[in-house]
């Protein structure tokens, strides 16, 4: 038998399935070891005043959206404007967390693609991005009423997403007691 070719055959054949494989995945679905624990402590200096800080407590008591995005980011230009749809139709406070950026880029950019969040938390150094398992921005976090991530989504909200998933489970963590 001719071990020089049937072994690297098989190892051809294997990669390929592997490929093959990983191609009918959802990029945007990644399973999170923080879904349904509470949502990693903060405390992070705003925006729009850095003597003003923003803590895990702001997660406390209502349904909440964290929105992981920063001005060098493209695909959160995109998903900008659905984030702002889903405040309007939901009623869910979005605080944002501006990722590794630069104050004044990321406040020219809340000028120019507008501001869907009730507030702006500031992650320079992307530690608290770390703490919340973020692979990169933007990613959508769905917190309940206890502080409990409930839902993640990994780059920006698609139109789909938006109403078959995000709307929805806001809704049902809204109107549970």
């Amino acid at each position: 038998m001719r071990w020089p070719v049937v072994i690297p055959g098989l190892v051809l054949i294997g990669l390929v399935a592997m490929l093959g494989y990983g191609l009918t995945r959802q990029p945007s679905i990644l399973p999170s070891a923080l879904l349904d624990r509470p949502a990693p402590a903060f405390n992070l200096p705003t925006l729009a005043n850095p003597d003003r800080h923003v803590t895990t407590q702001a997660l406390q008591g209502q349904v909440s959206l964290v929105n992981v995005w920063a001005s060098w980011c493209v695909a959160c230009r995109a998903e900008s404007s659905r984030v702002a749809e889903i405040t309007q139709r939901t009623g869910v406070p979005v605080i944002g967390l501006n990722y590794k950026d630069k104050r004044p880029d990321a406040t020219r950019w809340l000028t120019v693609f507008g501001n869907p969040f009730s507030v702006v938390a500031v992650d320079a150094s992307g530690r608290v991005g770390i703490d919340w398992g973020v692979a990169g921005v933007p990613e959508t976090f769905v917190v309940d009423r206890q502080g409990v991530i409930r839902y993640k989504v990994v780059g920006a909200i698609t139109e789909q997403q938006m109403n078959q998933r995000l709307i929805p489970i806001l809704n049902k963590l809204k109107s549970a007691s």
